[in-house]
């Protein structure tokens, strides 16, 4: 009998699929503290966040390395998540 996986990446079968080709510039975006960005996983990176923030929009309030560190709302909580800013784009006014 085989046994069950439990990994990250469970149930993401359908949410992760790629629809584009990773461009160097997705790995080199800049983003101000303050910004509101949505997040978007890119499944041809390594390293996602928890598939449960896909689609969610959050606000920059720090920078770690080359990493931002995003406050999103999750459920009562607000959680801080450390991204790349692969996964991360800008919203647009």
């Amino acid at each position: 009998m085989v046994i069950k996986s439990y990994g990250i990446r469970r149930k993401t079968r359908e949410k992760l699929k790629q629809t584009d080709i990773l461009k160097p510039n997705t790995f080199l975006k800049e983003f101000n503290i303050g910004d509101i960005v949505h997040i978007d996983i890119q499944p041809a990176s390594q390293k996602i966040p928890h598939p449960k923030f896909q689609g969610r929009t959050g606000k920059i309030i720090g920078k770690r390395g080359k990493a931002y560190i995003v406050s999103v709302k999750d459920l009562k909580r607000t959680k801080q998540i450390i991204i790349n800013p692969v996964h991360l784009k800008p919203l647009k006014k």
